[in-house]
């Protein structure tokens, strides 16, 4: 104990030999003690004040932080293929020249929809950028929302479905499935890679 380097970097009130005392008899670790605001009455008591006790819960920036929309919470390998699929739109075009010239909903709702299906349907990457086509279809999406929440884009979406059209579609598809309770597995990719039997 007497080579202890805890005691000569804490200012305490007390002699080596009384902490030295009190920690044989609390089995207290000394790190964990702010010993220089612990007093005889609070270590007889059980009361030692902790280093805990002169901090704040939580950091005031971040108790402020948390309450904002977080970038955390986005995943940042994702971010970053996004970069590289809105660089190749920089280099082409002039970066966010989107937001001078403006854009036609029905131009990236089709540009989506394309990479979208053409990955579905078994193509992961775009031939002419060597992006995954969810990479293109995320960064379509995000020149598209850009120019949303600036308010520089063309709506020609067509005339709106009836109120409550969709949400009809989703009790018949409730409807299918107590009707069939006991679906067959689908057919995915896997069953097109093993060989057909003979």
């Amino acid at each position: 104990m007497a080579d202890n380097p805890y005691f000569d970097e804490i200012p305490s009130p007390f002699t080596q030999e009384e902490l030295e005392a009190m920690i044989r008899q609390r089995d207290v670790d000394l790190r964990s003690i702010d010993v220089s605001k612990a007093t005889k009455a609070d270590w007889d008591k059980g009361d030692a004040v902790t280093k805990d006790d002169t901090v704040k819960d939580t950091n005031p920036k971040d108790a402020v932080g948390v309450k904002k929309a977080p970038i955390s919470t986005v995943s940042g390998a994702v971010i970053a293929e996004v970069g590289l699929a809105m660089l190749e739109g920089a280099r082409k075009y002039g970066r966010h020249n989107y937001r001078i010239s403006g854009v036609r909903a029905s131009v990236y709702r089709d540009a989506t929809w394309r990479h979208l299906t053409k990955w579905w349907e078994g193509e992961d990457i775009d031939p002419d950028s060597g992006l995954d086509h969810i990479v293109k279809a995320i960064a379509s999406l995000t020149v598209l929302r850009d120019a949303v929440i600036f308010d520089n884009w063309v709506d020609d979406r067509p005339p709106p479905v009836p109120e409550g059209f969709f949400a009809n579609l989703d009790k018949l598809a409730a409807q299918v499935i107590e009707k069939y309770p006991n679906a067959k597995d689908p057919f995915t990719h896997e069953h097109a890679k093993k060989p057909k039997s003979k």
